[in-house]
């Protein structure tokens, strides 16, 4: 069976200076968002954010991936490809990046408003944000995985939503997915212990209508089957002995 990675404080050190570029990155890309902008217009700020900063696009070339940032609108719920979509009032967008600091990875995600938006879309943001952080104060050495994951599905189905089946979050470091997967739903005091020293992406994905996506003719933009919003939020975090470290 895999084994969760165990991380030096030297490389702790390079994943808290990487996920300071990204995070400042996800702030200034957030700011940008407003009717009239373009996602390829948002994609290449986090671009030459990551790059001033001394930083590497993590995503970039990975696996083929052609752009700095996953940017998916409403019912696109993850791998949004940034282009000449222009985003218009109304809309939610998630702002999903990594970085690449020192040779090691760190991945974080944003869902925003653009403008005024809808109460359901309101709701759902606040959801998977509580969901996020719900979940974050589960992580401590020793704790199972199925804690997490069902913290996360209990929050979201509270709250009328419905967590990703098929999208999970994920081990993260010395590679940008690793052991172990961190699904969205899940069933308490199962799964892989998950041990102090090691370093995680939890990533809430949830839809207001099905739980389940397609994938969309670019080969890579998920979207919900019925075309329902969906908001995405993560955090690379360092599980502690007593809890956990936001890294990103």
């Amino acid at each position: 069976m895999p084994q969760c990675q165990i991380y030096t404080d030297e490389e702790i050190a390079s994943l808290r200076k990487g996920g300071e570029i990204l995070r400042g990155c996800l702030d200034h890309v957030g700011e940008l968002v407003r009717p009239g902008i373009t996602t390829g217009e948002l994609d290449r700020a986090a671009e030459v954010f990551i790059l001033d900063h001394g930083g590497e696009p993590a995503f970039k070339g990975y696996k083929g991936f052609p752009a700095t940032l996953c940017v998916s609108v409403n019912e696109e719920c993850v791998h949004g490809v940034p282009g000449k979509r222009v985003l218009g009032e109304g809309d939610i967008v998630s702002l999903d990046g990594g970085v690449l600091f020192d040779n090691l990875y760190t991945d974080a995600c944003v869902t925003v408003p653009v403008g005024r938006v809808a109460m359901e879309a309101q709701n759902l943001l606040r959801v998977a944000e509580e969901a996020l952080a719900a979940a974050l104060r589960m992580v401590r050495g020793g704790v199972r995985v199925g804690e997490v994951s069902s913290t996360i599905q209990r929050v979201a189905e509270k709250g009328g939503c419905h967590p990703v089946h098929s999208l999970t979050g994920h081990g993260v470091g010395r590679a940008l997915h690793a052991f172990p997967d961190i699904p969205n739903i899940g069933k308490a005091g199962t799964g892989p212990a998950l041990p102090a020293g090691t370093v995680i992406a939890i990533e809430p994905i949830l839809s207001l209508g099905s739980p389940e996506v397609r994938c969309q003719a670019d080969g890579w933009t998920l979207v919900i089957v019925d075309s329902a919003l969906s908001a995405h939020t993560e955090h690379t975090v360092l599980v502690t002995e007593r809890g956990c470290e936001v890294l990103a």
